[in-house]
């Protein structure tokens, strides 16, 4: 049987008022860019691209195993995934019976969402098991557009840094070597035989690596998918390497943002490379230990251990 702690008043006021404070930082900004009709090619992206939306991010959850009472839980006790503890676990906590307080409610989440924990639990631990890749340079956002000209435009509002001729040349002149599939659907038709890959739906358990921009950005999907077993704190840690990512992603990219605050990773040059590779290795150590994190509070929420090595990162392939 878990045990369960009862989390006081004022921790969990003083937790869930800095979680919202800290949502508040990026959705605000994206909240007001959207009511007034305006778009951000990076700072839009992790409320746009991802499921999770700017209300259910500022919703504050302690996680497995907490109990929260009083008006926290009278909030909570029509939430998903939230149970109402019973007269004898209220005493066991010295609560009065009859007192309202909620825990996460472990059973009906794993009968909700035992497909998603199961493959969350595969990507995590397959990812941190396999060497690290940093040779892929970035270069599948400029596969994305590479002989733009005949298909539809991606981010038709931003101007490439050198043009399509010159952008089409970066990409016919590099070896292009993505694993993420979530990546790899996006280039255009002439680009997907350039790819030294072939990562499908079915096939991305075993291609994730550590390395990849992509599968750490995807630390966030994966965190706020099991919500409410994991405490908000871990996915705003996830959220926020997202964020990071997701600008250095498009400072690479064959796109011009420096006017949006954000000047170029020139990856066509010796020196572009060996920076991305730089901040690509930072990325691949701080993800590994926030996968780390995540399988062990998967593993607490869901009753099950944890596997020895879990969250590190394995070696290393394609350096250059």
């Amino acid at each position: 049987m878990e045990q369960l702690k009862l989390l006081a008043a004022n921790e969990w006021r003083a937790r869930e008022e800095a979680h919202q404070l800290r949502v508040g930082r990026y959705a605000d900004p994206y909240l007001e860019r959207r009511s007034a009709g305006r778009k951000h090619p990076v700072e839009d992206f992790l409320f746009t691209y991802y499921t999770q939306k700017p209300g259910q991010l500022r919703r504050w959850h302690p996680g497995a195993a907490t109990v929260l009472a009083g008006s926290a839980g009278e909030a909570r006790r029509g939430w998903k995934h939230y149970r109402v503890l019973d007269d004898g676990e209220l005493a066991a906590l010295g609560l009065p019976a009859g007192s309202t307080a909620v825990t996460f409610d472990r059973a009906a989440f794993l009968a909700d969402r035992a497909d998603a924990v199961a493959f969350a639990g595969i990507i995590l631990r397959g990812t941190a098991a396999r060497p690290a890749q940093f040779g892929c340079f970035g270069l599948h956002e400029w596969a994305m557009v590479y002989r733009q000209d005949k298909f539809d435009l991606r981010h038709e509002y931003l101007k490439l840094r050198l043009g399509s001729e010159g952008t089409d040349q970066v990409v016919e002149d590099n070896r292009i070597r993505c694993t993420h599939f979530d990546a790899f659907r996006f280039y255009t038709p002439d680009a997907l035989p350039l790819n030294e890959h072939l990562p499908t739906r079915d096939s991305q358990r075993h291609m994730e690596q550590p390395g990849c921009l992509h599968a750490n950005m995807d630390l966030y999907k994966w965190a706020y998918k099991l919500l409410p077993a994991l405490p908000s704190e871990l996915v705003m840690d996830c959220f926020e390497l997202s964020w990071r990512i997701r600008a250095m992603d498009m400072q690479a990219s064959p796109y011009d943002l420096a006017g949006w605050g954000y000047p170029p990773i020139r990856i066509e040059t010796a020196d572009g490379k060996a920076d991305y590779v730089a901040r690509q290795r930072s990325f691949a150590q701080e993800a590994a230990t926030l996968r780390g994190r995540l399988a062990a509070a998967l593993a607490e929420a869901t009753g099950r251990a944890t596997r020895p090595g879990e969250g590190e990162v394995h070696g290393e392939q394609g350096a250059a």
